[in-house]
């Protein structure tokens, strides 16, 4: 027999289910991302080592993206890369702040702060390319694209904002651009970012 209170719980839970399938997959904000209001941030160059064919391609669209959204003035990853091909004093500090990060995984805040500096930002992305690819599962063609970013306060270098997603495109005769699925990939995950 099932009671008003079965009914009720029951309905509740399915309300929370459905609630719950929403959303990126992981999304960490700081405490201290509440009272940081960045009026400038910076876009490094994408970490495309794994995806050679996603290097620019992925700065672009993210300095578009954010731009899009009007809350900060952008520097994309595309200016930042030219810079570092031509100033040798920059790339060493992002060369050695990334080092101490992938190594040691330590956010530097002496270089941190010179990479604000030296871009005139409050704060700057990282973002890595985890897939890039057209794979077939179980018969069914994808386009997968999957990123992480974190954002970085460049005064104290902490780490205020770290998300990971990855869209999936589902096609059968015409593949869609990866490109594209990107674009409304960092369009979904920027939603979350503290602002």
């Amino acid at each position: 027999m099932i009671t008003k209170t079965g009914i009720t719980a029951f309905i509740a839970i399915l309300c929370l289910g459905i609630l719950g399938c929403g959303g990126i997959r992981f999304s960490e904000i700081s405490p201290d991302a509440r009272d940081f209001h960045p009026r400038r941030i910076a876009v490094l160059p994408a970490d495309t080592t794994a995806f050679v064919e996603a290097k620019g391609v992925v700065d672009r669209l993210f300095a578009e993206a954010l731009i899009e959204r009007q809350w900060f003035d952008v520097v994309g990853g595309e200016a930042v890369g030219r810079r570092l091909e031509s100033d040798e004093a920059f790339r060493k500090v992002v060369a050695g702040y990334l080092a101490k990060r992938a190594n040691v995984s330590f956010s530097d805040p002496e270089l941190s702060g010179r990479i604000g500096g030296l871009t005139g930002t409050d704060a700057f992305l990282l973002v890595r390319v985890d897939y890039w690819n057209y794979a077939t599962e179980n018969d069914k063609k994808l386009a997968k694209v999957s990123l992480s970013i974190t954002m970085v306060e460049a005064k104290t270098g902490k780490a205020l904002w770290i998300a990971a997603h990855h869209k999936i495109s589902e096609y059968l005769i015409i593949r869609p651009d990866l490109p594209d699925v990107a674009k409304d990939l960092i369009r979904e995950m920027i939603g979350y970012m503290p602002h």
